[in-house]
């Protein structure tokens, strides 16, 4: 039984934490299309990084002018397969000017493909949680 309890305890508290980031990340999405300033952006480079697995991936670091016209660099927080962007492609940038560091791409897939999967993580987590609940 107190498997049960911790098993429901661990997983309704990391659903519940995922809940919470997916909608604090959605609430940024949308201060950004209502108050962000958008730029021509230019993907700079593309670093190797590692994944969660182990298995390296590729990130792009993406460099554009903000509105005091110092050069800013970022990589978007969203990668995976059909999230690359090649170097050399010019992309729409989006920023609020309070926090140009925190610009995403004016993308859908990159805008609120964070949210989306945050969202579905969490719901697993927490269904696991409602499963254990109900069989023990």
């Amino acid at each position: 039984m107190t498997n049960s309890v911790l098993g429901i305890l661990v997983c309704g508290l990391v659903g519940a934490l995922l809940l919470w980031a997916a909608l604090h990340d959605a609430a940024r999405v949308r201060r950004l299309r209502r108050h962000g300033v958008l730029a021509s952006g230019m993907v700079v480079d593309n670093v190797r990084v590692r994944g969660a697995q182990g298995s390296p991936s590729w990130a792009p670091i993406i460099a554009f002018a903000d509105q005091r016209g110092y050069r800013v660099e970022f990589t978007p927080s969203m990668r995976g397969s059909g999230m690359g962007l090649a170097t050399g492609r010019e992309v729409t940038v989006i920023y609020l000017p309070q926090d140009p560091q925190a610009a995403r791409v004016f993308m859908r897939r990159h805008m609120t493909g964070p949210v989306y999967f945050m969202l579905a993580v969490a719901l697993v987590f927490l269904g696991v949680a409602v499963v254990i609940a109900v069989t023990a």
